[in-house]
């Protein structure tokens, strides 16, 4: 193994094993910590980790992605990449920084990257801010985000908030002429400017070999590059058995969007209420109703919603009534199973809080990355259910007819 990464998400970490395939790799994405010594893991260049952690307390992340990183360095890993959103997507009592100083630490490393850019969605990093399709961090949509609202665009400052240790900016004429470590005591993060390919090619050349890295996953691509590929990954091909259902519970804009077209263009859909699912107007039974008229075709399962209505139905939710956030999650993820019992086996999931959810209810562990519908978002195939194909993606990725793509692709 020459790569170990630990995402904090189920779609971050399935993002980073499709772009690590993309770069020639040979690539096992594991749901948590492997409980046995699988051959495929074992013998993989690279092994993804994923975790759900983004919205945890710094101190239960720590510790869980410390076990996680532990894992994959006692089984040959010899480096390291902590994988993180793309836009950072964690604020002052987030937890990047606290599981970064504490792998620095445990290590003895004196410093690493920050660099969570991802250029083909669009997300740049120049003079140490960081950009989404052109405009600011704290202009986009994800200063609204539910859970971890982005109100800086500065990641010196959205990283120095959360950890002991300094952050400093490398620009990309730094980084062209090469830079040479600080020598200071103490440990440190460097932000590079990556706002161009060329970039990427030049953080991997000159940082690719240090024992831990950190960011998105547009830089996990140019590592792989730069490794032999292997001749002998195998190549997956879709199984077309019954037709796909399709879970969305991400609230982003992009989401949102892929909703529209689709809905625009007669997809079959059912919105989830969960007011007047927790009320018992709307009920499980709605959702298997929906799925068996809807056998032979592509059938969407919603529970997302525009921020106004977001905070509407938070203000209107009883403390007696199940987390809200969490409530969503079930109903996807059971929705999901049913979808499975019922013979449909190929899944498309959007959010990544949904996806994990669906994925601790199928109790899948293990999964080989096919080819990708949208850059980030593979066709997943899980080792414990044969013939079966998964796509989760984060709810910020994707194009406007992504939906339909999907369906169609898997």
């Amino acid at each position: 193994m020459i790569l170990g990464c630990v995402a904090d998400d189920f779609t971050g970490a399935s993002d980073a094993a499709s772009f690590l395939q993309a770069g020639g790799a040979n690539v096992i994405l594991s749901n948590g910590i492997p409980e046995r010594e699988d051959e495929d893991i074992l013998e993989a260049q690279a092994v993804v980790i994923a975790l759900k952690t983004r919205t945890c307390p710094p101190g239960e992340a720590v510790d869980r992605s410390m076990a996680a990183f532990s894992w994959l360095k006692a089984h040959g890993a010899r480096m390291l990449y902590f994988k993180y959103c793309s836009t950072f997507d964690s604020t002052e009592n987030g937890n990047i920084g606290p599981v970064l100083d504490a792998a620095l630490e445990r290590w003895d490393i004196p410093y690493t990257l920050l660099c969570p850019a991802l250029l083909e969605n669009g997300r740049s990093v120049k003079d140490g801010k960081l950009y989404v399709n052109g405009v600011l961090l704290e202009d986009s949509p994800m200063k609204d985000h539910p859970l971890n609202p982005m109100r800086d665009s500065r990641l010196k400052y959205l990283m120095e908030r959360q950890s002991r240790y300094p952050c400093f900016n490398l620009g990309a004429g730094e980084l062209e002429r090469g830079f040479r470590p600080y020598e200071k005591p103490g440990h440190y993060y460097l932000i590079p400017d990556y706002y161009e390919e060329k970039h990427g090619r030049m953080i991997a050349k000159q940082y690719g070999n240090l024992p831990l890295l950190s960011g998105g996953s547009g830089l996990l691509r140019m590592i792989a590059r730069t490794w032999e590929p292997d001749e002998e990954r195998s190549v997956l091909t879709p199984s077309r058995c019954a037709a796909p259902v399709i879970l969305a519970g991400s609230c982003s804009e992009a989401t949102r969007t892929q909703i529209r077209y689709y809905e625009s263009k007669g997809g079959a859909s059912l919105r989830i209420h969960p007011l007047r699912f927790v009320q018992g107007i709307q009920t499980m039974e709605h959702i298997r109703a929906f799925l068996e008229e809807n056998k032979d075709q592509a059938a969407l399962v919603y529970t997302s919603a525009p921020p106004d209505e977001v905070n509407r139905i938070k203000a209107e939710w009883r403390e007696s009534y199940p987390p809200l956030e969490h409530y969503n999650e079930e109903l996807l993820a059971g929705t999901a199973a049913y979808a499975l019992e019922s013979g449909r086996k190929r899944i498309i999931a959007a959010g990544g809080e949904t996806s994990g959810a669906v994925m601790q209810k199928l109790e899948m562990h293990t999964f080989h990355i096919g080819r990708s519908i949208a850059p980030g978002v593979p066709v997943m195939y899980p080792a414990e259910q044969e013939g079966m194909e998964l796509i989760l993606k984060s709810g910020n990725f994707g194009q406007e007819d992504f939906f339909i793509r999907a369906a169609r692709d898997i």
